[in-house]
C-alpha cells in the first residue's frame, strides 16, 4: 500500500535561528529542535540534558497523601499486603518496583498477578478471594483498577483497603477505593499526564521515600523497570518520561539488574568482557537504546503472562541470584519462541478469514473472530493486520463462554472513543487512543461487530484511511556528517512525539544497487547536484525498485541516519523507509 509522505513546513523561524547562534548547530538540527516544542536555549538544556532533580514532586498528585498514610499504617502495624499488578510489561514492572522496595518496611507481602486465560484484565473477583481467604487487608494495585468498580466494592465488604495506581482513562465515576492515583483523572491536579503504570508506581515509592527519609538514590534504582514500561507501553517519551527514560536506560548500561541482563543475553547485545569498552559507559557489546527494550526486553516479559503467568516475570525481575535469573530467563525466552510461533500462524489465518471475504473490503474497521485462536497473542496480531490492510482492527476470541478482544488502530484515528459507542454491548472494555481491550457476551457478537462498523465509518477522518509517513525535513546529502549525527544521537531517548528524526532527499541516484536477503535493498547513493561523498543506505522490503534504480531513474528516499558497525569499523548508514519516483508534490503541515 503506497503511503503518504507528510512534511512539516511550519517552524518558528526565530527560534530555529537563536537556536542555531547559541549551540552552534545547523539550521536543519535547529529545526528539528523547534518541531519538538523546543524554542529556546533553556529548554534545550533542559532537552539534551534532563535531570532527575526536575521530576515533580509526587504529592502534586491526588491522593497521593492519602496512599502514603495508608501505606505507613500498614507498615507500622504489620499488615498483610497484596501487590497487585496487570499481567503486560507495565503490569509486571510495576509489581517488581513496589514489592522490591516495600521490602525495605519488612511488610509481610505477595505479589499477585493475574492469569490472562482464568480471570482476564484488571482485577478479578478471583483475586479478590484471594485475598479475602488470605486475610491481606491492603491491596496496592498497579497498571489497572481504574474501572473496576465492582472488584473494589467486593473488596471494601471485605474490609480490604485498596489503593489504586493507574494511567488509563477513567469512568465518570471512580472506583470507591481507599486512594486512586492517576493522573488522568478529571480532578487530578499532577503536570504530567502520560506516566506509564510502572510510572505511576515510581511516583509512590518517591513519595513514601520522601515520607520516611529515604535517600532519594534508593528510589531511582528503579528506574530500569521504568523504562522498560515507558519503551513497551508506547507512552510519549517527552517531559517527565523522558527524565525517567533517560536516566532509567543509564542505569540498564552501566548497573542492569541480573533478571534485565538475563533477558538481554537471549538478543544480540551481550555483557563486554573488554575493561577498557566498559570504562566508556556500558557493560555492554553495544549501548542498550529504546528500540533494545521495544523489540527484545519488552516482548520476552510480556511472553510469560501471554503463553503461561505473569508472576515468571516478576520473579526474574526481582530476583538477585544469577543462577536464577539465567534459569528463568532461558525459561521466558522460550515462551516468546512459542509466542512467535503462534502469533505468526494466527496471523495467517485472519488474513485468510479477510481476503475470503469480500465484504471486508468495504468496511471501515475490521473485526476478526475465532474462538479458538489463543487470547494471549489477539493483540500482537491485531497490530500485524493494520499494517497489512490499515485499518481500525479488533481480533476477538473466547475463553471461558466470554469473547474477549485487543484492538490497534490508526494514525489519528481514536479507537478507545469508538469503542466507548459500543459500551453498552460489553463486559468490560478499556485503554487509549491507539489500542483496546475489551470484553462482550457470545448473543452480542452480531450486534457488537456492527455497531462498531458504524461507529468508526462515522468518525474516521479521510486522513487516517491510508498510511502516511511524517517527515521532519528535507535536506540534501552533503548536511550528513559526523558533527550532523552526533547531534541527532543527544535526541535520544526516542519514542512517541520524539520519535527518531526522518529526513528526505530528493533526486538521489545509486552508485551500486542489489538484494540482500528476502527483499531488502543495499544501496551506494549520492546527489548528482551536490558535492557530498556517496553514501551508504538500507532499504528493508523494497526490493521492488530494484530494476529502476538500476537503470539510473533519479528517485526521493525518506530515511533515518544511523551509524553502522561491521568488523571493527563504523560509518554513516541511511535506514531508508520508503521510496518515490514520481515528482508530485509532497504533502505538508
Amino acid at each position: 500500500m503506497e503511503k503518504r509522505w507528510i512534511v512539516h513546513t511550519d517552524f518558528d523561524r526565530q527560534a530555529v535561528l537563536d537556536l542555531e547562534n547559541n549551540f552552534h548547530i545547523s539550521k536543519s538540527l535547529a529545526k528539528l529542535l523547534t518541531l519538538r516544542g523546543i524554542h529556546n536555549p533553556e529548554e534545550a538544556v533542559r532537552f539534551f540534558k534532563p535531570k532527575l532533580a526536575e521530576l515533580y514532586d509526587p504529592f502534586l498528585m491526588k491522593d497521593m497523601d492519602r496512599a502514603v498514610q495508608r501505606i505507613q499504617k500498614a507498615c507500622q502495624e504489620k499488615e498483610k499486603t497484596l501487590i497487585f499488578g496487570d499481567y503486560d510489561v507495565d503490569g509486571t514492572s510495576a509489581v517488581a518496583l513496589m514489592f522490591s522496595f516495600l521490602k525495605r518496611f519488612d511488610l509481610p507481602m505477595e505479589y499477585y498477578v493475574p492469569d490472562r486465560y482464568n480471570e482476564g484484565y484488571g482485577i478479578s473477583n478471583q483475586a479478590v478471594e484471594y485475598a479475602h481467604e488470605k486475610s491481606f487487608t491492603l491491596m496496592i494495585v498497579l497498571d489497572c483498577g481504574i474501572k473496576c468498580h465492582e472488584q473494589i466494592a467486593l473488596a471494601n465488604s471485605y474490609g480490604i483497603d485498596t489503593i489504586v495506581c493507574d494511567h488509563h482513562l477513567a469512568d465518570d465515576t471512580l472506583p470507591e477505593a481507599y486512594a486512586v492515583l492517576d493522573p488522568k483523572r478529571k480532578d487530578c491536579p499532577y503536570p504530567f499526564k502520560e506516566l506509564s503504570g510502572c510510572g505511576v508506581g515510581f511516583k509512590l515509592a518517591q513519595a513514601l521515600a520522601q515520607k520516611n527519609g529515604i535517600p532519594k538514590e534508593e528510589v531511582y534504582r528503579f528506574l530500569d523497570l521504568v523504562v522498560i514500561s515507558i519503551a513497551s507501553d508506547i507512552v510519549p517519551i517527552t517531559g517527565e518520561n523522558r527524565i525517567l527514560a533517560y536516566w532509567g536506560l543509564q542505569l540498564i548500561n552501566k548497573r542492569p539488574r541480573q533478571g534485565i541482563e538475563s533477558i538481554l543475553s537471549y538478543s544480540h547485545i551481550i555483557r563486554n568482557k573488554d575493561s577498557e569498552t566498559m570504562k566508556k559507559g556500558t557493560i555492554f557489546n553495544q549501548l542498550v537504546r529504546i528500540n533494545d527494550l521495544v523489540f527484545n526486553v519488552g516482548p520476552r516479559i510480556n511472553a510469560a503472562g501471554r503463553m503461561k503467568t505473569g508472576r515468571s516475570s516478576v520473579h526474574l525481575l526481582i530476583s538477585e541470584k544469577e543462577e536464577k535469573t539465567k534459569e528463568l530467563g532461558e525459561l521466558i525466552n522460550q515462551h516468546n519462541s512459542k509466542r512467535k510461533e503462534l502469533d505468526s500462524e494466527i496471523t495467517q489465518k485472519a488474513i485468510h478469514i479477510i481476503d475470503e471475504d469480500l465484504s471486508f473490503k468495504d468496511k471501515r474497521a475490521l473485526v476478526v473472530y475465532h474462538p479458538e485462536w489463543s487470547k494471549g497473542v489477539i493483540g500482537i496480531v491485531a497490530s500485524r493486520l493494520v499494517e497489512r490492510f490499515y485499518k481500525p482492527t479488533i481480533v476477538l476470541s473466547l475463553s471461558n463462554d466470554i469473547i474477549t478482544g485487543s484492538g490497534r488502530s490508526v494514525q489519528g484515528f481514536d479507537l478507545y472513543s469508538a469503542v466507548c459507542k459500543c459500551s453498552h454491548l460489553l463486559e468490560h472494555f478499556g485503554g487509549h487512543t491507539y489500542a483496546v481491550g475489551l470484553s462482550l457476551k457470545p448473543e452480542k457478537l452480531d450486534e457488537f461487530v456492527d455497531t462498531f462498523e458504524k461507529a468508526v465509518a462515522s468518525s474516521i477522518q479521510e486522513t487516517s484511511m491510508y498510511p502516511t509517513i511524517d517527515i521532519d525535513e528535507e535536506i540534501s546529502l552533503d548536511e550528513i556528517n559526523n558533527r550532523f549525527y552526533d547531534v541527532l544521537n543527544a535526541f535520544e531517548p526516542f519514542g512517541p512525539e520524539n520519535m527518531s528524526p526522518l529526513f528526505i532527499t530528493k533526486n538521489v541516484l545509486a552508485d551500486s544497487c542489489h538484494i540482500v536477503g528476502k527483499n531488502h535493498l543495499k544501496l551506494i547513493i549520492y546527489q548528482p547536484e551536490q558535492r557530498s561523498f556517496p553514501l551508504s543506505a538500507i532499504a528493508f522490503d523494497l526490493g521492488q525498485y530494484e530494476e529502476r534504480i538500476r537503470k539510473k531513474e533519479p528517485f526521493h528516499i525518506c530515511y533515518h541516519i544511523e551509524k553502522n558497525e561491521w568488523q571493527g569499523r563504523s560509518y554513516l548508514q541511511l535506514t531508508i523507509k520508503d521510496i518515490k519516483f514520481e515528482f508530485a508534490p509532497f504533502d505538508k503541515i
